[in-house]
């Protein structure tokens, strides 16, 4: 039986359960994928303002650090948490909840007063990133129709797009207009929330007979207890190894080819977003990959079979360095989607705080990896850093170790 995509409705209700599981929701998909781009696209805004913070509140370096730390460790840190708690017990309308902590926060920071009221904007802006980030991968494998790691790419590719556009919009509005038309983008997150309702009403009335989907699902082999913590710490260091180089390009890459190649500043941003976009369709491409021929070969061959282009790029010209630069981003962008599929299936019972520590972990090695680096260039320079970082992805032989869980579905 043919369903077709535009009809799926968010209320399974209206579609017999097995039409409902026979194929990917993508209604589902696109509204959590949406709601992504929006969040994502308010926290990159914070970002984004640092030098109009900075200059309005005749802030410190240290003190611009601390806003980055109080965002982080509310972003990262507490999505374990929240995934331990929705494991236990389902709400479904904490997506929209969480969604209302951002917009607390958005319009906080376009009033504060002073600097500690930017801190707990940014505290909440952070929290509500951690609410929405688990339950929304939670939403995505529920409504995969036996395809996890193309939901997870629908999703995640979301949040990729709001990332890229908020330093856009924060050029074009808030920078010609001032801090308080930050209050502007209220209306993103408000917009999230309507979305975000339909959803939870969905995922209410889906719960009960998710287990349905099961049947869909490629076999997973029995690990003992000591075998799937081993694999979770694998894949741990993958994700460090992946975001750290991931760090060295999104935030220091215009730098060493304004540095190495004398671009100019503008030459530098399109290959900055070149980059960016090959890492948005190397997203789309790797959790289709992985639910067609395992999990754990599009792993190794995304971060060690990426080695040989990031050890050729610090030695290449700008031209070769463009086309590097697309290969790394497609090659190395197709393991996170599959990472986080992966760890789901290890430990099937814990879906939300899974997805938490991964997507915390992942958020946090980014931003670590963005200050570790950006001091490595002080000392010793741009181009020792890519020098440097061009070995990271070696240590995706490490997915060597991982044990063989599954049986791809070759339909």
């Amino acid at each position: 039986m043919q369903t077709r995509v535009d009809a799926i409705p968010l209320n399974p209700a209206a579609t017999p359960p097995a039409a409902a599981e026979e194929r990917p929701q993508f209604t589902v998909l696109g509204a959590i994928s949406f709601s992504h781009l929006l969040n994502d696209m308010i926290q990159s805004l914070i970002l984004a303002i640092y030098p109009l913070l900075k200059s309005g509140f005749d802030l410190s370096f240290a003190q611009v650090g601390l806003i980055t730390l109080t965002y982080q460790v509310t972003a990262s840190l507490l999505q374990p948490l929240v995934g331990m708690a929705t494991d236990r017990r389902p709400m479904p309308y904490s997506l929209a909840a969480g969604m209302g902590f951002t917009l607390g926060g958005l319009l906080l920071l376009a009033t504060a007063p002073n600097f500690p009221v930017l801190l707990l904007a940014a505290a909440l802006v952070g929290t509500g990133s951690s609410i929405f980030h688990p339950e929304s991968s939670r939403v995505a494998r529920m409504a995969s129709g036996g395809r996890p790691g193309l939901a997870q790419s629908v999703f995640v590719v979301g949040g990729n797009l709001g990332a890229s556009l908020g330093p856009l919009l924060a050029a074009w509005i808030i920078v010609p207009h001032g801090r308080e038309s930050v209050a502007w983008f209220a209306l993103a997150p408000l917009l999230a929330i309507a979305v975000l309702l339909q959803v939870g009403h969905w995922y209410a009335r889906h719960h009960a007979t998710r287990g349905k989907s099961r049947a869909r699902r490629a076999p997973v082999r029995e690990l003992s207890p000591g075998m799937v913590w081993a694999s979770l710490l694998l894949l741990g260091v993958l994700i460090f190894s992946k975001y750290f180089y991931i760090a060295s390009i999104s935030s220091y890459y215009t730098f060493y080819l304004m540095h190495t190649f004398h671009v100019s500043v503008q030459n530098a941003q399109v290959h900055l977003f070149v980059f960016l976009a090959s890492v948005a369709a190397g997203v789309l491409i790797g959790g289709p990959l992985g639910d067609r021929v395992g999990r754990k070969w599009v792993i190794l061959g995304s971060i060690l079979g990426v080695a040989p282009f990031t050890l050729l790029l610090p030695h290449a010209n700008l031209f070769w360095t463009g086309v590097l630069s697309v290969v790394i981003g497609l090659v190395l962008a197709s393991a996170f989607t599959t990472i986080i599929v992966y760890a789901q299936e290890l430990v099937p019972g814990r879906i939300g705080m899974i997805s938490g520590v991964f997507y915390g972990l992942a958020f946090g090695m980014g931003g670590l990896g963005a200050a570790v680096l950006g001091k490595l260039a002080d000392l010793e320079g741009i181009a020792h850093v890519y020098q440097l970082c061009a070995y990271l992805p070696l240590i995706g032989a490490c997915a060597l170790l991982l044990p063989d869980i599954e049986r791809p579905r070759r339909s």
